[in-house]
């Protein structure tokens, strides 16, 4: 395998940096990374609910700033950006549940477009502005069920409200992008999903319901338990943004969207919970659910070979590795560990 390539140090030293979403469990976790870059950053998010990534890696030590807010609110969100003055945006915030979605389509949309496009306009015309990178998500392409990984070619859809809305913020930052170039700095959107590590204690959501399951003694309920995913870890994933970022600011013909998934392809929701029992030395008890509480594609897969020829990104875990790395997280949490100083996996 080529050598791993990481960010640059001294791109990010004393950058000052607007991360929104960084309450959330990859935005806890790409600050930390920023922070021991040696980046000021500024974060913007919702308060966090306990327990937390936020909390659990001591995220608010690493920050210049900590604002709580919603980015609906498009005022004080441009003069939160402004007196930020930001040289690198990485836009996280959204609502990033599938399952949240059929509940609050609306709200889905308003987080997830509406949002994207105040921060949008909050970044017009800021001096000093190199680059945004718009974190949106795996499942923003058409998903026919055809069978092969999707590239970065491939046409936008999204069946649910949750996978739609992303498709929709993909087509609002093009169409920013195109309209007010004069205006905006380079702006990339970079899609992932599946994201697993410690830290992550989210509804709905895979491992924070197996952990949920191992603390209360309890078989864990999977909706399919066949269907596949591109599980990546969280480290690799935003080791990603940041190369892509980096790309972006230098590069005026860096490309506009960039896929990450991991090199191993995806796996089953089966085939994990069999590696997480390996990992662990205890097989994980489950029961799938009679009836699929929502609709979702029994396969997801994300061709990455862009980021590979052009960032020369690829995953320093490979799936299995990461499923370990996550379990052996939660274990030192659970077991009462300082999670803050715990040493990154990659």
């Amino acid at each position: 395998m080529a050598p791993l390539v990481t960010p640059d140090p001294a791109f990010w030293r004393g950058t000052r940096v607007l991360v929104t979403g960084h309450t959330g469990f990859k935005g806890a976790w790409l600050v930390r990374m920023l922070a021991e870059l040696g980046a000021l950053v500024t974060g913007i998010g919702l308060p966090p609910e306990a327990p937390s990534a936020h909390a659990s890696l001591g995220i608010r030590r690493r920050l210049v700033a900590d604002h709580r807010m919603d980015l609906r609110d498009a005022a004080p969100l441009a003069a939160l950006v402004r007196a930020a003055a930001p040289e690198v945006v990485l836009h996280l915030a959204a609502q990033a549940l599938v399952a949240e979605g059929y509940r609050d389509p609306v709200g889905t949309f308003a987080t997830n477009v509406g949002g994207t496009i105040h921060l949008l306009e909050a970044l017009r015309g800021l001096q000093g502005l190199r680059c945004a990178v718009i974190v949106t998500s795996d499942k923003v392409y058409r998903n026919e069920g055809l069978g092969r990984p999707f590239t970065e070619a491939d046409p936008l859809g999204g069946h649910d409200p949750y996978s739609a809305s992303k498709a929709a913020c993909e087509i609002a930052v093009a169409s920013w992008r195109a309209s007010f170039a004069g205006e905006l700095p380079p702006i990339v959107t970079a899609r992932a999903g599946n994201v697993i590590g410690g830290g992550d204690f989210g509804a709905h959501r895979l491992v924070p319901d197996l952990v949920r399951a191992l603390r209360e003694g309890e078989a864990l309920q999977l909706r399919r338990p066949d269907a596949t995913r591109p599980f990546q870890h969280v480290t690799d994933v935003n080791r990603g943004y940041l190369l892509l970022a980096e790309r972006a600011a230098r590069d005026p013909a860096c490309p506009p969207a960039m896929n990450f998934g991991p090199a191993d392809g995806e796996l089953s929701v089966r085939a994990l919970l069999d590696l997480w029992g390996r990992a662990t030395g205890r097989p994980v008890v489950w029961e799938a659910l009679p009836a699929p509480p929502m609709e979702e594609a029994s396969r997801l897969a994300l061709d990455s070979s862009l980021a590979g020829r052009v960032l020369g990104w690829h995953p320093a875990l490979d799936t299995p590795a990461a499923v370990a790395e996550t379990a052996r997280w939660y274990a030192d949490w659970l077991a009462g560990k300082d999670m803050a100083g715990k040493e990154m996996a990659a």
